[in-house]
C-alpha cells in the first residue's frame, strides 16, 4: 500500500472516531437533563435465609451428640414426632437446630 493510501485510511478512521464521540456526547447531555428513572424488576427476597439440608442438620445434631447429648438429641426428635432425622420435616429444621443450640 502507499503512504498516501495509508494516510486517507487514517483520517477515516478518525473521522469515525469523531462521529462516534459526537454521538456519546450527545448521549450524555441527553441523559444529564432528563430525569433518570430505572425501571426495577421484582427479585427474590434478599434477606431469605440459606435452606438447611439433611446434611447441615445431621452434622450439627452429630457433634452437640458426641458430647455427650445423644439422649437429648433422641427426645429432640420425637418433639419433632419423628425417631430418625431423615423423617423430620424440613420446614422444621431451624426449629430443631435452635433447640439443639441449647444443649450446647
Amino acid at each position: 500500500m502507499s503512504k498516501i493510501k495509508l494516510l486517507l485510511d487514517v483520517v477515516q478512521d478518525i473521522r469515525s472516531l469523531a462521529d462516534s464521540l459526537e454521538v456519546m456526547a450527545d448521549a450524555m447531555c441527553d441523559s444529564r437533563s432528563a430525569p433518570k428513572t430505572l425501571e426495577l424488576k421484582p427479585t427474590k427476597e434478599v434477606h431469605d435465609e440459606p435452606k438447611l439440608t439433611l446434611e447441615d442438620v445431621r452434622s450439627v445434631l452429630s457433634g452437640i451428640s458426641a458430647n455427650g447429648h445423644g439422649a437429648e438429641i433422641r427426645e429432640l426428635l420425637k418433639k419433632y414426632g419423628q425417631t430418625k432425622l431423615s423423617e423430620i420435616d424440613p420446614k422444621d429444621y431451624p426449629a430443631l437446630l435452635a433447640d439443639a443450640e441449647v444443649l450446647k
